[in-house]
């Protein structure tokens, strides 16, 4: 199922790792799943609480369906013609075919209790952690950080089985990607002091 590659490193995982939006159909199996989820609960954790938890969601057709629930709270934040927002960048969103989890067949949903100061950064913590494995293993991700307000609605918590005391706070496609994605490029690293050193 993956590609796993042994020998890379940590830094070239970092380096090489990007947002991919196109999936072939390839259906994870568990033990690849649980891999990544492994690797996600290595992150650290303020205080070793861990309160992160998972909820796996597969089948493309179960996700398109689940789109069309969560786009809705989404582009109703972000109509076109606000001037704090790029029109060109949620313009698919208005789209009622657009699919925000991009024909992807899994994903992987990190939830947290809403106490604790550092919950939510330790979930983020935790996605970084699974992207950086899956792309070691020839794997694809995205974080679909759109769709966090519909997945935190009532009514998909319920459907997802996420209890009523847990957020959704980071859900992450994952998948075979179907051909190239291109590395984007990243600014230098903004600097606003260096004390001391040499």
């Amino acid at each position: 199922m993956t590609n796993r590659d042994a020998t890379m490193g940590v830094m070239e995982a970092i380096a090489k790792r990007k947002s991919v939006r196109s999936y072939a159909s390839d259906r994870l199996d568990r033990e690849t799943i649980n891999g990544l989820l492994v690797a996600a609960t290595r992150a650290p954790t303020a205080i070793h609480e861990e309160q992160w938890a998972f909820v796996v969601v597969q089948g493309r057709a179960l996700l398109k369906q689940l789109s069309e629930l969560a786009r809705p709270p989404f582009t109703a934040q972000h109509a076109p013609g606000q001037a704090d927002q790029s029109e060109e960048s949620f313009a698919n969103f208005h789209d009622p075919n657009f699919d925000m989890f991009y024909d992807a067949d899994t994903l992987i949903v990190i939830c947290a209790k809403s106490t604790g100061r550092f919950v939510a950064a330790d979930c983020w913590l935790a996605a970084e952690n699974l992207m950086l494995a899956a792309y070691a293993m020839g794997l694809g991700t995205c974080v679909i950080g759109s769709a966090v307000g519909g997945l935190n609605s009532p009514q998909i918590k319920t459907e997802l089985g996420i209890p009523v005391e847990f957020d959704v706070v980071a859900p992450v496609i994952v998948g075979v990607p179907n051909g190239e994605t291109p590395i984007t490029q990243r600014a230098n690293p903004l600097i606003l002091s260096w004390k001391g050193g040499s």
